[in-house]
């Protein structure tokens, strides 16, 4: 595995690798991380699409990457995808992937174009007092607490090893709007991993001036299954490769002999028959571990989605082959112990009736129905017990949409407190009883929440996801297995539970491309570099800006620092017509 910046390598055509043609793969799960290594087995290693399998224990494939209309139930999306321009991995991919939207066009093309015209942004990102922007919104209120911050990316990761994002951060530093933007945005909560919360620091430093109004963001123009999964299914069917659906894998039973690590035999139940698929070194065995998504139960607009912690299929082929090697992983770091407050429920609200709409477009100044962007992200609430966010993207959000609808997605940060108007915990609401707290937060009147959250005006979907934060849990180097285990032949791990060599983040579609090339070509030794992660944190042009936006756009002058003034400005003189002069001009701290 080699690794590159710059276009030299990344618009470079691999060669062949050798005895390709001898080789298949099995690919186990049909999220983003196995329909991605699909791609590049036969896009870069050459690999014919008849001879690689993939194994779906659902009947549809996407994994997280979901979108359905439910004949009984109506839409439903579990989360939603938010993607920026420096995905390398991703957009590496998606180059090939022909667009099922635009004739001649790759889906990059089509996704760039529709950024291009109708770019993201948001003109409310935090409300309050049932539906008024909070005064703050778009300041960081952090204070003398930036200097957390810089504390913790300074650190190493080895040092913080297993600690909490609350043991790392003062009282104060969670009062702040960053803290409430950053949390809402990304899904994190006081008990995750401060080793986490540094990666992504690091990782979007470049992004921090953009976390008020989301300008750095961009989206599809449906739901994530429509939009990036259809057209992947699209390209591999075309290609031959072989997808089985309802099929559940139990175990891949690894040889040890002679140091190397060699997949010997996959077990799995397909039409309720056990069967086993015996392997040679020539089988390639690509692993997706774990599911934030597994396990996931459903709810209605009268019902409750009941509560859930079975394993669930992937979950268990993980502590199969945990049992067989500690290289393999720890999975119980991850789904064991999950504080009971964290974020289980999101739900989809169908609006059916334009009665609702003016109390959403009072706060982005924008027609639901005119195709555009609309919240560009989520609208927090920060006064609700529940900790709720909702967004609503381009509509229609499906295809199967009415002119009339309007679909939302709705989240509750915190599980087990009672709500401000409904009283009792998210997780025991039917989707009615969301939409009424919903409502009551957007400011409609009290003797009209009844009436709009009837099934004639709106109708819910809740979702209980028991892992889907599992993904932040506090974890050592070692709790995830390497994408490609030491001395492995023929055996990887992929998706957002595998260990990349570049400590990229986790929980972002990027991960999911990234573990998936490392994968591919690490197997298969493909001669050409997988895109390095963005640097920006060792840019010192965004360190300034960061330095800039975290001190409410204040100037080195404005800013209250630790040092008399005539030393300030002896420094100040001293840099006069230096490249650090202009570089502080740039980042408007002079």
């Amino acid at each position: 595995m080699r690794y590159s910046r710059g276009n030299y390598e990344a618009f470079a055509r691999p060669r062949k690798p050798e005895g390709v043609d001898q080789k298949s793969a099995y690919i186990i799960g049909s999220g983003l991380a196995g329909l991605a290594a699909a791609v590049f087995l036969i896009r870069d290693g050459h690999m014919a699409g008849e001879n690689i399998h993939i194994l779906e224990e659902l009947p549809l494939a996407g994994g997280s990457l979901d979108g359905t209309n439910n004949a009984h139930l109506g839409f439903v999306v579990r989360g939603g995808r938010e993607m920026e321009s420096n995905f390398e991995c991703m957009w590496d991919m998606y180059r090939s992937i022909p667009s099922l939207e635009i004739p001649g066009a790759t889906f990059l093309d089509e996704f760039y174009w529709l950024n291009k015209d109708d770019p993201n942004s948001s003109n409310c990102r935090l409300i309050h007092d049932r539906g008024n922007r909070l005064p703050t919104d778009g300041l960081y209120t952090l204070g003398k607490h930036a200097k957390e911050l810089v504390d913790l990316v300074m650190q190493s990761e080895e040092s913080l090893g297993a600690k909490t994002i609350a043991e790392v951060f003062t009282d104060g530093f969670f009062a702040s709007n960053f803290w409430t933007y950053w949390a809402t945005m990304f899904a994190f909560e006081k008990w995750h991993s401060a080793a986490e919360m540094r990666r992504y620091l690091m990782r979007f430093i470049h992004h921090i001036e953009s976390l008020p109004d989301f300008s750095s963001l961009k989206f599809c123009k449906y739901n994530q299954y429509e939009s990036m999964v259809k057209p992947i299914i699209a390209y591999l069917q075309s290609h031959g490769v072989d997808v089985q659906y309802d099929c559940q894998v139990s175990n891949v039973a690894v040889d040890f002999e002679n140091d190397k690590k060699v997949a010997k035999a996959i077990h799995l139940t397909t039409a309720g028959q056990d069967r086993v698929i015996n392997l040679t070194k020539n089988d390639l065995v690509f692993v997706t571990n774990g599911s934030i998504t597994e396990s996931s139960t459903y709810g209605s607009h009268d019902q409750i989605a009941p509560p859930n912690k079975e394993l669930g299929g992937s979950w268990q082929l993980w502590e199969n082959l945990a049992a067989q090697s500690v290289e393999f992983g720890h999975p119980k770091v991850f789904y064991k112990d999950l504080p009971d407050q964290s974020w289980f429920i999101s739900a989809t609200a169908t609006i059916k009736r334009a009665e609702i709409e003016p109390y959403i477009e009072r706060l982005t100044h924008r027609d639901l129905h005119d195709g555009k962007v609309n919240t560009g992200g989520i609208i927090t609430i920060t006064d609700s017990n529940w900790m709720m966010s909702f967004t609503i993207h381009r509509q229609p959000h499906f295809k199967e949409q009415k002119d009339n609808e309007i679909v939302v997605w709705i989240y509750a940060l915190y599980s087990n407190i009672d709500g401000n108007y409904i009283q009792k915990p998210v997780e025991s609401c039917t989707g009615r009883e969301i939409t009424q707290e919903w409502l009551y937060h957007l400011g409609v009147p009290t003797d009209k929440i009844e009436l709009l959250s009837s099934q004639e005006y709106i109708n819910t979907v809740p979702v209980y996801m028991p892992y889907i934060t599992s993904y932040f849990m506090p974890r050592v180097m070692g709790d995830r297995p390497k994408v490609i285990p030491d001395q492995s032949v023929n055996l990887a791990f992929i998706g957002n539970f595998a260990e990349s060599p570049t400590r990229d983040t986790v929980f972002t579609t990027e991960y999911s491309i990234r573990t998936a090339m490392e994968a591919v070509y690490g197997l298969l030794d493909v001669e050409r570099a997988i895109p390095e992660v963005f640097g920006s944190v060792y840019d010192v042009r965004e360190l300034l800006k960061a330095l800039y936006c975290l001190n409410e756009k204040r100037s080195i002058h404005e800013l209250d620092l630790p040092i008399p003034s005539f030393l300030e400005n002896l420094g100040l003189e001293k840099i006069k017509g230096t490249t650090l002069e202009t570089l502080l001009k740039q980042a408007k701290l002079i």
